[in-house]
């Protein structure tokens, strides 16, 4: 493809939330539909429910964005709508593991995505958290992770929202994928006796996730927490200071607007800009 022919970017999110209701989705919606204007680009952007109709992308792509999503990434082991995902990364890896093959697929996972390939790849123990981790946290980077082009002008620590029952802890980095690096981890927490969990790996030149969702839209987040029901909801499960919390650090400038613009729009400019390097 020749970006300066076409001006045509075929873009494939994967969705993994099982129809459940959700503000993920909307926000990688609003992010391509930003980048496609910002840049000039025709995107051609398709959908695949992966879960409730085992539908995946083939490799006529040039990006994929790779949801998050309810549940366990545990149980689904051996499951029909998991095989056919991890068929489809198969595929993924073969392509950019062949040198013929000049313009590479790139691949962002996200949250449930990103528990998911963990476990396949067995780079890290994923299990279920001693409670749920809800809200806006921050982020600390580590030495690659300051290096990252992804995370170019992120702050240490940046801020983030995570909403998970799991974790991937304890990497095991010389399994698999040999050249992946550990770019960030949560929050220090000094007083409980937990392991950090990993919130971002680089995988390989052309894959990368996150833990947390960099998709949150600070001002549809909000207004989705000021609903009655999902008000209630919060404060039921985790009280009303850490909705009063919630809602306060969505509108910082400096937290989840920030983390918003950067993150996800990096990665796009990334592979857009490998994509122009590629002869037509």
């Amino acid at each position: 493809m020749n970006l300066i022919d076409k001006q045509t970017v075929r873009i494939a999110i994967l969705d993994l939330y099982e129809g459940a209701t959700n503000q993920g989705m909307r926000g990688i919606r609003e992010i391509i539909k930003q980048f496609g204007e910002i840049n000039q680009l025709n995107i051609e952007l398709q959908e695949f429910d992966v879960r409730l109709q085992h539908s995946v992308p083939d490799l006529s792509y040039d990006i994929y964005i790779s949801s998050g999503g309810p549940g366990s990434p545990l149980e689904s082991e051996g499951s029909e709508w998991e095989k056919k995902y991890f068929e489809w990364l198969s595929d993924v890896e073969k392509w950019n593991d062949d040198a013929m093959q000049l313009q590479k697929k790139y691949v962002f996972f996200i949250c449930h995505s990103f528990q998911l390939v963990c476990r396949h790849w067995q780079l890290a123990t994923v299990c279920a958290r001693k409670s749920t981790s809800f809200g806006v946290f921050p982020i600390h980077l580590l030495e690659e992770g300051k290096e990252e082009p992804v995370f170019n002008g992120m702050a240490d620590p940046f801020y983030a929202v995570d909403s998970r029952d799991y974790q991937v802890i304890e990497p095991r980095m010389n399994i698999l994928y040999k050249g992946a690096k550990i770019l960030c981890i949560e929050k220090d927490r000094p007083h409980l006796p937990y392991e950090r969990a990993i919130m971002g790996i680089r995988f390989s030149d052309y894959f990368i996730g996150t833990q947390f969702h960099p998709e949150a839209d600070a001002v549809g987040m909000s207004m989705y927490l000021q609903t009655e029901e999902k008000k209630k909801t919060v404060i039921e499960n985790h009280g009303e200071q850490k909705w009063k919390s919630m809602i306060e650090q969505l509108n910082d400038p400096e937290k989840i607007l920030w983390t918003y613009a950067h993150i996800l729009p990096n990665f796009l400019n990334i592979a857009l800009n490998s994509f122009s390097l590629v002869p037509a």
